[in-house]
């Protein structure tokens, strides 16, 4: 990574005691720092490169970002830097962004959530065909309660292109997709430790799901999918002795689907209870623990490894880059957002368990209007008992067409995805309200991502504060450009601030009086 030159070692190896002197010293994290102290004994101040004359009263060795978090990250999953792009659904995060970071030796995650099953197996393909001989990249699955059937399908074909790498995501129970993904291909290694042929990272945001997911699978699971032939007996007793996942995502205050939890309080309970659960086992090898939510700015992303996290999961703020599979219009929606500028809303997937999600609300209506159609399905049985003026109001003013032309559009989208949901509407009008309105939520984040002009104030965006605190910290700099936005761009930036930052941490500890330009990394390219 190239950033601003060193001085010259003789001058470096002079100490400076004035306030643009300690942060100009400060900000070079690839040399050595000295902290010096001053002919009175009192003052402090900073020379980097050769140890100085004069009196030293500490050194720290340089820092770059590859050294944040865990090195044993790095090492398990053939990356330089502890920095994940986050599997954006619908096809945002998209196999060039997946692609590049793969590139960029970070991992990316392609986004199969919402997608049928053509779709992610066009993109598993591509993605195979040219990373394959990469281990540094994945394909998201996230849970489906309500379509169990596609999520098993997908999981048979990333586990049959071998993936090498899964993000499980909003998962709420362990299902026999998971955990067929943690066991297919378990064997013991020369050594005799056992060898993951695809290793599962889970995103988890609440401690009774992380410890499913820190456990070894239920055996009722593993006798199942034995008993169906998608697992050996031999695999099925390999994964009685390892945890389903060997990563665990900590997902706090996100776009999207979110508890809204705050990282500092999350993190370290997952990381204690990961402890816990690791001695209960005896494991052999350590469960990574990762940080995602909320990380928008370097200042995110190092109290993110400074709280333990051993890599980072960047999300939403990369709908903004280049690589993403979402309109201009949307882009530049986001790009105007601050952090106030966020709202929750009903999910699509999960629109019956009332599960909620966090979405853009400046310059759009989505939110209010997802919520109208919650309330409506919260209070009634069936599309006929909506009261007429409730059922007009909300086909003109937000489905935009009548319940039964919505019926229509509804019955076609699920005779090619699964036809079981229209005979289940048959009997069950309650479900069929559902579907309708649920066809509002899937569309509003299908035209975000095509740009429909005439349905702007209903797009979908998923969204967290995140945004708006990146837009802020990018203005006015060569990440306020969109061409200029890449998603390495953005990830490399906000390792290099993470960096500076520790580093200043760093020496604040040591007593130097540190200007605040000191902690400052202003974006710019780097490669």
């Amino acid at each position: 990574m190239s950033v601003l030159a060193a001085p010259d070692a003789s001058a470096a190896s002079t100490p400076d005691f004035s306030p643009e002197g300690i942060a100009a010293r400060a900000r070079l994290i690839r040399e050595p720092v000295h902290v010096v102290s001053g002919p009175d004994g009192r003052e402090l101040g900073l020379a980097t490169g050769p140890a100085p004359t004069g009196t030293v009263l500490g050194t720290l060795p340089p820092l770059y970002p590859e050294w944040l978090g865990g090195r044993t990250f790095c090492e398990a999953h053939g990356v330089r830097f502890p920095y994940v792009a986050g599997e954006m659904a619908n096809g945002i995060a998209t196999t060039r962004m997946v692609s590049a970071m793969a590139h960029a030796e970070m991992l990316g995650f392609f986004g199969a959530g919402g997608l049928d099953y053509a779709e992610v197996e066009r993109a598993v393909h591509g993605l195979t065909d040219e990373l394959r001989s990469r281990p540094n990249w994945g394909v998201n699955l996230i849970h489906s309660p309500a379509e169990p059937e596609l999520e098993f399908r997908v999981a048979k074909l990333l586990l049959a292109r071998e993936v090498p790498r899964i993000s499980a995501s909003a998962f709420m129970e362990l299902t026999p997709a998971v955990v067929l993904c943690s066991a297919r291909g378990l064997r013991r290694g020369a050594d005799g430790r056992i060898v993951r042929g695809t290793r599962t990272l889970a995103k988890v945001s609440r401690p009774e799901v992380a410890e499913r997911f820190l456990s070894p699978a239920p055996a009722a699971l593993l006798d199942r999918l034995v008993t169906e032939g998608e697992l050996t007996r031999q695999e099925a007793e390999l994964a009685a002795l390892v945890p389903v996942a060997e990563d665990i995502t900590v997902e706090a205050d996100s776009g999207g689907h979110t508890d809204n939890r705050p990282l500092s309080v999350l993190l370290p309970r997952i990381a204690a209870l990961r402890d816990t659960v690791c001695r209960r086992y005896g494991y052999r090898r350590a469960v990574g623990i990762g940080a995602a939510g909320g990380l928008g700015t370097p200042d995110a992303v190092a109290a993110a490894f400074a709280l333990g996290a051993s890599y980072v999961v960047v999300g939403s703020v990369n709908q903004t880059a280049t690589e993403a599979g979402l309109s201009d219009e949307a882009k530049a929606m986001l790009c105007e957002a601050d952090i106030a500028d966020v709202a929750m809303a009903p999910a699509a997937d999960m629109f019956e368990l009332g599960v909620r999600l966090q979405v853009l609300s400046r310059g759009t209506l989505f939110a209010r209007r997802a919520g109208r159609l919650h309330a409506a399905y919260r209070a009634h049985g069936s599309l006929e008992e909506i009261p007429p003026a409730v059922r007009a109001t909300i086909e003109r003013e937000v489905l935009g067409a009548s319940f039964d032309e919505v019926w229509r559009r509804t019955v076609a989208f699920w005779e090619r995805r699964d036809p079981a949901e229209i005979t289940r509407a048959a009997s069950d009008p309650k479900h069929r309200m559902a579907l309708v309105f649920r066809w509002y939520l899937g569309s509003s984040s299908r035209w975000a991502i095509t740009g429909e002009p005439s349905r702007r104030a209903d797009y979908q965006i998923w969204c967290g504060p995140a945004m708006g605190a990146f837009n802020r910290w990018a203005a006015g700099t060569f990440l306020a450009e969109p061409a200029n936005r890449s998603v390495v761009q953005i990830a490399l930036n906000l390792l290099e601030g993470a960096a500076v930052l520790t580093r200043a941490h760093q020496l604040r500890t040591y007593g130097v009086p540190l200007p605040s330009g000191a902690s400052l990394h202003t974006p710019c390219a780097l490669a």
